[in-house]
Order: C-alpha cells, then sequence, then structure tokens
C-alpha cells in the first residue's frame, strides 16, 4: 500500500538494499543471452561524489538498466582508481599537519600511511554511488592497485618493454615544482594569464650593433646558448653565423637559422634555451647546442648569480630584470597575454625540463587506435569529438610514464649497482644477469596512473588470464560513458592498450558527456564556491529528482546548467505519479476481476484483445503508448536520453493524468461494474508500461509503485521485460479522433477563460460532422464533462443552430455552442477575424509552394500530394470561418 505522501526517505535506501541481496545487479552469466558489458570510469579511491560523477553514474545506469530489462547478459563492473598524484598529495598535507614530512618518514611507512589514508575514505564514494540508485556488481569491484590489476600492469610493461616500445631516456618532460613529479602533455591544461614580453638586447661579437630578442621568461636567458632567426626573414640573413654576447654571463652563443622562429613574434629573434623550453629544446638537439639548467631539481635558481642562488623563478625575474637595465641589455616591457602550461592536479606552473624518464614509443601504438575509430569500428557519440581524438593520437609525442611519487604501480626495472645493467622483470632478480652481482636495486619511481587505467577494460576481467570466464564473455566491451575532457587522458589511451594487449577494440561506442556547470554556466569550483554536493540533493530531493534534473532537456555532449528549478519540476513530477498511483490503486477492482478481464477478452491463438474489448479513449491512450515505447526504446538505442526522459515525462503527465484519467473517471465511479473493470484494466496496463519506460531514468519511485499495480505474471520491475509495442493497440484511427476533441476542448476553455465564463454555466454542444457520429455519441459523458456542456447534439449540417453560436472548426468537424447571455459576440467576430488571416497564410504559403516550378519538379510527389490535401483542407476550414462570420455581421 502506497503512503499517503510521497517520501523518497521512506523507501529509497531499502529497496537498494533488497535489489542488491537479491543479486538483481550481477550478470546472469546465461550463454544464451547476449551479453552487455559498462565499465564504469574509476573515480579516485578517496574522491567524493560530485555533480559530475551525479551525471556519469545516472547515464550508467540508465543504459544498464535498459539492457537488462531487455534481457542482455549485463555487467556494469565498478572500480576506483588509486590516484597517483592526488592521493600522495593529500597523505603529504596529512602528515605535514602532524609536524612530519614524507622523507622523514621513509617509503615504507609512507606507503603505510597511504594505504590507511585509502581504507579510511576509498569507501565513501562507492556508498554514495549507492544512494544514487548505481545498479553496478559490486562484488566484481576493482582497484587499480589490488593484485589482480597490479600483475595486469606488470605484465603490459614488460611485454611493450621487451617489444622495445618502453625506453628510458633523457627528454624534456612537463615537471610540476609543486608536485615534485614528471608529467604528460596530457596531463597539462594551458591558461591565458597577462604577463610581459621583456625585449633584450645582446651586442654581437666584433661588431657595434645589437641583436634584440623577445622573452616573456628573462630568468632563464642565463641557460641561452644561441639566438635564433628564421632562415627567410631578410632582415637577419647578414648575421646569421655571428657570435653574440650574452648579458650578465658574458657567454658566447652563435646565432642560427631555424624555420621554427616566426617571424611575427617580438622582433622576429628568439633566445635559445634548450633545458627550459620545448622548443628551444629541439633546436638544440638538431644544431648540437649546450644545455645548460638554469633551475636546480627543486626549480631553484643555480649559482649564476650570488644574489639569486635557492630563489624561485618568480623571486629572481625582477632582479635579473634590474641587473640587465643596468647593463643596458634592457630595450623595453610591454604588456603580453599568453597561455601558460599548469598542472592540471595542483594548478601550479609547469617547469619544462631536461630529466631522465621512462617513455612509450606512441607512434606505432597510435596508428590501429587511429584506423579503429576512422573505420567506425569505434563510435563517438557525437561524432564531433572524433576531432579531438584524431587531433591529439595525430600529433601524440612519446608519452612520460615515470612519476616520481611512492604512492602507485612501482616501476618493474633493478638496476646492477656494479655495471648499470638494467633488468625488466616481474620479480626482483637475485643476480645482475650481466656481471653476477647480487647488487641490484629497483627504480624509485612509479608509473603514471593513467597507464593502469589504460587497461581498465580487460585487466577488470581477469587479464592477463586470458582463459578468464569475465573476459570470454564480456571483452570486447560495449560503450564508455565519459566526459569530453578526458578523451586523450584516457580513452586514446584505452584503445591503443586494447588493441595492443588483446588484439581487439575495448569497447564499440564511447558516448561523450559535457561538464556539469552552475546556472550561470561557470564551471564548477571551491574558488566559486558554486559547487553542488549531490548527496545534499538526494537527501532533500531524492535520488529520482537528482537524476531526472541532471538529463531532462539535455544533449550528449553538450554542458549542462545546473538549475535548481529541474529539481522542483523533478519533485513534483515524483509527486504526479504518486498520486495518480495513488488514484488507481484506490479504485482498483479486485485483481481477480482483472485477470478474469483479460482471459475472457484476449485471444490468445491470434494474440489480441477482441475488438471490443475498450472503448475509443482506451483505444487513443493505448495508441500513444505503442508509439511511446517505440520511440523511447529508439532514444535510449542512439543515447537520445534527455529526449527520451521529457517524452515520458510528457506522457505521463499530459497524456495519461491530465486527459486519460480524467476521461475515465465517470466510468470508474459508474454503477457499471463491467465498465469498471474494463477501465482499471487499461489504467493498470498503461500506468505499468509507463513505469517500465521510466524506471532506468526514476528506478526508486517506479519500483516502490509498480509493486502496488496488478501486472500479473510479471518480475520485480528492474528485472521484468522491457515492454514492446503491440500490432493490436495500433488505433491510430481513434488516435486521430481524440485529437480534434482534445484541441476542441482546450479551444473551449481558451474561449470560456478570455471571456470570464464561470464554470458553473454551461452551455450546449452541436456537433457538425458526417465522419465522427458513432464516435461523438460514445465519447458523450466526457465531452460534456471537459467542454462544460449541458447537452450534445450531433447533426449532418448547421440546420437551426443560433447565427451568434461560436463555432470550432477542424477538419471533418465542427463544435457550435450558443453562448447567448454568455459572451460578447463582437469579441466573438474578433476571434473568427484572427483565425480568418491564420488560415488566409496558410492558403497562401500552400499555393505558393505547389506554383513553384522548382518545388514541384525536386519534391517527392507524396510531399506535393501531402501539399495538395493540406490545401484543400484550409480552403475548407476558410470557408467555414468566412460563412460564420457572415452570421457576426
Amino acid at each position: 500500500m502506497l503512503k499517503e505522501k510521497y517520501h523518497p526517505k521512506d523507501f529509497e535506501d531499502k529497496l537498494y538494499q533488497e535489489w542488491e541481496e537479491k543479486g538483481y545487479f550481477k550478470p546472469n552469466m546465461d550463454s544464451t543471452k547476449e551479453s552487455y558489458c559498462i565499465m564504469m570510469p574509476p573515480p579516485n579511491v578517496t574522491g567524493k561524489l560530485h555533480m559530475g560523477h551525479a551525471l556519469d553514474g545516472t547515464i550508467q545506469d540508465i543504459l544498464i538498466r535498459f539492457k537488462r530489462m531487455q534481457g542482455y547478459n549485463t555487467l556494469w563492473l565498478p572500480g576506483s582508481d588509486h590516484a597517483s598524484i592526488s592521493t600522495e598529495m593529500k597523505v603529504v598535507q596529512k602528515l605535514k599537519e602532524e609536524g612530519k614530512t614524507k622523507q622523514e618518514l621513509g617509503r615504507e611507512k609512507f606507503l603505510e600511511e597511504a594505504w590507511e589514508w585509502t581504507r579510511l575514505y576509498g569507501g565513501t564514494i562507492q556508498e554514495q554511488q549507492r544512494k544514487l540508485g548505481c545498479s553496478c556488481d559490486w562484488d566484481r569491484r576493482r582497484f587499480t592497485l589490488d593484485k589482480g590489476l597490479s600483475d595486469a600492469v606488470l605484465e603490459e610493461f614488460i611485454n611493450l618493454y621487451n617489444q622495445g616500445y618502453i625506453y628510458k631516456g633523457t627528454r624534456m618532460v612537463n615537471w610540476c615544482p609543486n608536485c615534485h613529479t614528471a608529467i604528460s602533455d596530457a596531463e597539462v591544461e594551458y591558461q591565458e594569464e597577462t604577463s610581459c614580453l621583456w625585449h633584450l638586447r645582446y651586442p654581437i661579437k666584433g661588431e657595434n650593433q645589437f641583436i634584440e630578442v623577445a622573452t616573456t621568461r628573462p630568468e632563464t636567458m642565463l641557460g641561452d646558448t644561441a639566438v635564433a632567426v628564421h632562415p627567410e626573414d631578410e632582415r637577419y640573413k647578414d648575421i646569421v653565423g655571428k657570435v653574440c654576447i650574452l648579458p650578465i654571463v658574458n657567454r658566447e652563443i652563435p646565432i642560427i637559422a631555424d624555420e621554427f622562429v616566426e617571424t611575427e613574434f617580438g622582433t622576429g629573434c628568439v633566445k635559445i634555451t634548450p633545458a627550459h623550453d620545448p622548443n628551444d629544446y629541439q633546436a638544440g638537439v638538431k644544431h648540437n647546442l649546450e644545455f645548460i639548467e638554469v633551475f636546480d631539481s627543486k626549480c631553484m635558481m643555480k649559482d649564476f648569480m650570488p644574489e639569486i642562488k635557492g630563489m624561485t623563478a618568480s623571486q629572481a625575474r625582477p632582479i635579473i630584470v634590474e641587473k640587465l637595465k643596468e647593463l643596458g641589455a634592457l630595450v623595453s616591457i610591454e604588456d603580453y597575454t599568453h597561455n601558460v602550461g599548469k598542472c592540471e592536479r595542483c594548478k601550479t606552473t609547469i617547469e619544462p625540463r631536461i630529466s631522465e624518464q621512462w617513455f612509450v614509443k606512441m607512434k606505432e601504438l597510435a596508428e590501429p587506435a587511429i584506423k579503429a575509430v576512422r573505420n567506425d569500428e569505434i563510435k563517438f557519440v557525437p561524432k564531433r569529438y572524433e576531432k579531438t581524438y584524431f587531433n591529439w593520437m595525430e600529433n601524440i609525442q612519446d608519452w612520460c610514464i615515470s612519476r616520481q611519487l611512492w604512492w602507485g604501480h612501482p616501476i618493474p626495472a633493478y638496476y646492477c649497482e656494479q655495471c648499470g645493467e638494467i633488468h625488466v622483470a616481474k620479480t626482483a632478480p637475485k643476480i645482475c644477469e650481466k656481471c653476477g652481482s647480487n647488487q641490484l636495486q629497483q627504480d624509485p619511481d612509479t608509473l603514471d596512473t593513467w597507464f593502469s587505467s589504460a587497461l581498465w577494460p580487460f585487466s577488470t576481467l581477469g587479464w592477463p588470464n586470458k582463459d578468464a570466464e569475465d573476459l570470454k564473455v564480456f571483452y570486447p566491451t560495449n560503450v564508455l560513458v565519459t566526459g569530453y575532457d578526458i578523451i586523450f587522458f584516457w580513452v586514446a589511451r584505452m584503445v591503443f592498450s586494447g588493441l595492443y594487449a588483446m588484439k581487439e577494440k575495448p569497447f564499440s561506442d564511447v558516448l561523450i558527456h559535457g561538464i556539469v556547470r552552475d546556472s550561470q554556466g561557470r564551471k564548477m569550483s571551491k574558488t566559486l564556491g558554486n559547487g553542488v554536493d549531490p548527496i545534499e540533493v538526494i537527501n532533500e530531493y531524492g535520488a529520482d529528482a537528482l537524476r531526472f534534473s541532471v538529463l531532462s532537456g539535455t544533449t550528449m555532449g553538450n554542458d549542462i546548467r545546473y538549475m535548481p528549478e529541474k529539481l522542483e519540476q523533478a519533485s513534483n513530477f515524483a509527486n504526479k505519479i504518486w498520486n495518480a498511483a495513488k488514484f488507481i490503486t484506490m479504485n482498483m477492482v479486485e485483481e481477480k476481476e482483472i485477470i478474469n478481464f483479460h482471459d475472457q477478452n484476449y485471444n490468445a491463438q491470434i494474440n489480441q484483445h477482441q475488438a471490443n474489448a475498450f472503448h475509443i479513449e482506451d483505444k487513443w491512450i493505448l495508441n500513444k503508448l505503442n508509439k511511446l515505447v517505440v520511440e523511447v526504446t529508439t532514444n535510449i538505442e542512439n543515447y537520445d536520453l534527455g529526449v527520451a526522459l521529457d517524452k515520458i515525462y510528457n506522457f505521463i503527465w499530459n497524456e495519461f493524468c491530465d486527459w486519460y484519467i480524467e476521461m475515465v473517471k465517470s466510468r470508474l465511479y459508474s454503477e457499471n461494474q463491467e465498465e469498471k473493470i474494463r477501465v482499471c484494466y487499461v489504467l493498470d496496463y498503461v500506468f505499468g508500461i509507463a513505469m517500465k519506460l521510466l524506471h532506468p531514468f526514476m528506478p526508486f519511485v517506479t519500483s516502490q509503485i509498480y509493486r502496488n499495480l496488478v501486472q500479473y505474471n510479471d518480475k520485480e520491475l528492474m528485472v521484468s521485460k522491457w515492454p514492446q509495442s503491440k500490432k493490436e493497440f495500433d488505433y491510430n484511427e481513434q488516435e486521430e479522433i481524440i485529437e480534434k476533441i482534445k484541441n476542441m476542448i482546450i479551444e473551449i476553455r481558451n474561449i470560456r477563460s478570455t471571456k470570464n465564463i464561470h464554470p458553473s454555466k454551461k452551455s450546449e454542444l452541436i456537433f457538425v460532422t458526417t465522419k465522427y457520429q458513432n464516435e461523438l455519441k460514445e465519447l458523450e459523458q466526457i465531452l460534456l464533462k471537459l467542454g462544460f456542456g449541458n447537452k450534445l447534439t450531433i447533426q449532418e449540417d448547421k440546420t437551426g443552430i443560433s447565427e451568434n453560436a461560436i463555432n470550432i472548426i477542424k477538419e471533418d468537424i465542427e463544435l457550435y455552442m450558443p453562448l447567448e447571455g454568455l459572451i460578447d459576440i463582437e469579441e466573438e467576430r474578433k476571434r473568427l477575424e484572427g483565425e480568418k488571416i491564420k488560415l488566409e497564410a496558410e492558403v497562401a504559403r500552400c499555393e505558393k509552394m505547389l506554383s513553384n516550378p522548382g518545388f514541384v519538379k525536386k519534391a517527392p510527389q507524396a510531399k506535393i500530394e501531402e501539399e495538395k490535401e493540406k490545401l484543400a483542407k484550409y480552403k475548407e476550414m476558410l470557408n467555414k470561418v468566412q460563412e460564420s462570420l457572415k452570421t457576426k455581421n
């Protein structure tokens, strides 16, 4: 029995616990069923649910519930990521608050602290995902540092190393001074900053002239080893090959020509600091320049000038600029806006520096990954995001995978202290294969978090054990749901990793959603204080309302504005269906009577109900429902989830609650038990199917309601069968007449409203038609009730109708309402004049189109015939309006 009022707290947690205990989230492992698998993007293990997670989880849960109801062998596998940088930063901060440091503690003790932190906070987000209603198989959840996934990481690293894809080398990397580690190109985000452009001049050796350079980083000039100009820049052709003197340190450096120089930037001359700029690094390698680092390993200034030693770059900059000014080397300073690389985690400005790191050679691995998307083996939804993917993959650089961190997967490389030989192995070798020494030390670095995440679609299923049952059944997976901001972080790496390790794509579809922003379109952040806690929303409105609010009115790939009013809309909708369910159950006949009605009126041999089983309004709602089933199924399969939800919402709120229930109340309250049973049967059936369609979107309220409906021979809602359209419920003709009647009733209400006619004042309803006389007789009680009528008259012509009667004209049917004493005749004349103008415009539009030779020649014949039919219809309606106007003049 449903409670009087809708309170989601009364049942949401209980329902979820029951679903989990009954094993509904697990795959059925029925080999006769087609499998369907989604891998949950693993959130940071110590993270908390934010609105992005709520959106991501809701989308995945909709898809998995939909496929589960369709009978697939479904697996939604959850898990979490160890998040090396993020977690290590949090543990370091905790230690700092306790007066300890990472170095003082030592690696072993620090890792104990990190594991304790993970155990303490690691389950928070999973409990929050349960609150959201995520129906994933928690018994299969994985963690990127658990043994199985760690074994997979070792296997992948060693395979790539043995085949020459992983190497150790000294190259320029992105260094985060705050995290004290190298990071990959994908972990650098660029922000526009206002700074300065300093113009400096370097004297040319042996000549009384200078070369002027422009730089945004004057502090790195101490490491300059050349000045470069473009080879085709006529201004500087005569000085290429000469030598200039670097101010302050008086180092002689060459003037070189290189095509990477932009002639429009500054003066067209650029200083080359190979140790501190990616472009300069390439120029340094190409021209065999010296590499001079101005920062130490902690990004502090070296001893080029005593007064700046040990300073940060920002501290040293004004001192260096002042020194250049003293020497006459500072020409000018101008304001300048440019993009600055920031650490994706801590937002610190990145310092390009030369470092010895481990890398993955990417060019060859990227080629099959590019081809898989080009050939539509893997599809992006929306398709436009393929451009982001291709742009990254086609310009990919070698991936720096080593991190100077302790929390993470240790790099399985061991160095012989005697001869320097590198051994890569799953376990530490006892002796050096080259010299026999037993003095071996493991590489102190760990792997980039994204290295293990790249293996997620198959490592979680049991790889490298290729005989693992889950791997055989569920790989490749079906769809990856993620935001557009990690296409290159994660999606691209999963694709090439899956193709390399499994020789098969990791998933078929990549469903891209946008970012949840605040109501002003701003990104949610702690700085702005505009973040929304999903759990607080759930506690106030319920999980169903939150799920509705992040999807209704949205389109995949586009950013979503979080609108609090949508929560109110969602809550009102939940209340609406709750009250509808209460109305139905309170007026429901005995269950056995519903079953008997079905048995008596359903012909199992031809799989359909008897022709006289339903009234015209029943057939209308059944036809509407039939169409809805087809449309919603198609929408979900095409990932148009926001469209599907809005269609279900409109059907339940408008068609079912506001129209059908109102139409059948008189039958429901009548003394005719047979009619009551008939209505109850339709109410129960239509509302039950509507709950099935809505269930993936709002699982809690639909399940609670469904248990109180008859829907005999069916199981728990979430494991019941997804509805299919029924040919026997194709009642298009009945829908056509009811839609006309609805439109007429709406017009009646509008007319009465504009003319302030009190609801208690009724009028005669006179219908003129030769086509719908039987249907109107059947609908008499509905028409009188909803049309504020006191008498219904049906006739073939306008004989006896008052000239002052209001008329509403539709195709094949006219309605006249004698309203003497109720309205102003002049106002009615104005209304008809407005209707006449609209119809004249439609007639003119049709005539213009049909008189256009281009349209007649190119348009399909069916379209031409459709326009001709419209023209005839509008002309007929116009004639009737003109006739009515004559009676008002």
